[in-house]
């Protein structure tokens, strides 16, 4: 959901995101926040991937990948959104599970990336956005554009079977991470903070 903010900016919010890990004596929050002790779940976002912290209502319990409401309305689990988390602040936990939630979620939203290799421009004179995505080079780009540009891809099969792509999903997801570790300065995925 897009909502206007300050200044005419459009704030991106998320509506549903995936549990990374659930902390159910919660976490001490004493630096900015005050001091707040509530069971807490980290989260990966599935519109925009943002990372987030939530407090659970009393009694509420998630599991891990599970699927939660965290839009404005009228929430079944989630008290209150803490606040975005850089991936630092991830538990070993959410660390460890963020990769298999976002091929899920990738697979999920298989029309959406698809979409990208069939419309990727070049970034600058010298760059391509394909090229941001791991193992893939200017050869490996070349063979892509040339591909698209005699029919579009169908789907993440027929890019694997067009291309040198052995797994769209896990390229993808990986670039993710990438983008959510502060370890590229393009994004193609992920918003900007």
């Amino acid at each position: 959901m897009k909502n206007l903010g300050e200044g005419g900016f459009k704030r991106l919010y998320e509506e549903y995101a995936y549990v990374l890990d659930f902390l159910p004596y919660g976490r001490s929050f004493s630096e900015k926040r005050g001091r707040l002790v509530i069971p807490t779940a980290q989260l990966l976002g599935e519109e925009y991937f943002t990372l987030l912290e939530v407090g659970l209502k009393p009694g509420a319990t998630v599991a891990v990948r599970e699927r939660i409401y965290v839009g404005k309305e009228r929430r079944d689990k989630v008290n209150r959104v803490i606040g975005r988390v850089s991936f630092d602040e991830l538990t070993a936990t959410a660390k460890a599970e963020i990769e298999s939630v976002l091929e899920e979620l990738v697979k999920n939203r298989e029309s959406y990336f698809v979409d990208f290799f069939n419309n990727a421009q070049a970034i600058t004179s010298r760059m391509h956005a394909l090229e941001l995505l791991q193992g893939i080079g200017k050869k490996s780009m070349w063979q892509i554009v040339d591909e698209k540009e005699k029919q579009k891809f169908s789907d993440f099969k027929n890019i694997q079977e067009r291309t040198v792509i052995a797994d769209p999903v896990k390229i993808i997801a990986r670039r993710i991470i990438e983008e959510l570790t502060g370890e590229s300065k393009y994004r193609l995925f992920t918003r900007t903070a």
